[in-house]
């Protein structure tokens, strides 16, 4: 299991536009120029914020409005609309583990609640960290010289 770099990318945005708001026209491009990746890459993860009520993008004049306070858009609100779960479970169990096999007729017994409970404790700590929390970061870091 691995949370794709979609994930960061979209915090990368949320903080390039928080930063740069009143210095740039923050566009696809422009990201991707941060980011170092290719433009359509971005569009699609800006999409995925959009469709999740997190943005507007501006067409033609281009440019990202944050539709919430960043003290209100968590690390999990972006994981949810960038990397989003299916049926709602971040482990993808094997198929069909061979039911005459006494390991193979219990793991699901042995590790569903286990899973669930790593998965639970992962995205209550996405919680904890808000937009908030990487703008003012990201701006003590350039006022230290950093």
């Amino acid at each position: 299991m691995q949370i794709s770099s979609r994930f960061t990318v979209a915090l990368h945005i949320f903080t390039c536009v928080e930063v740069f708001k009143d210095e740039y026209k923050v566009t696809s491009d422009f990201l991707a120029g941060s980011i170092n990746t290719n433009p359509v890459i971005i569009r699609k993860i800006l999409t995925q914020l959009k469709s999740a009520g997190l943005i507007e993008v501006l067409r033609g004049t281009g440019g990202i409005i944050i539709t919430k306070p960043l003290a209100d858009i968590t690390f999990y609100d972006v994981y949810e609309a960038i990397e989003p779960v299916e049926n709602g479970d971040l482990f993808h169990f094997h198929e069909s583990p061979n039911p005459d096999c006494p390991v193979g007729r219990n793991i699901h017994a042995l590790l569903d609640d286990k899973l669930k409970a790593i998965q639970c404790a992962m995205e209550d700590e996405m919680k904890r960290y808000t937009i908030e929390d990487l703008k003012n970061g990201a701006l003590e870091r350039i006022a230290n010289g950093e």
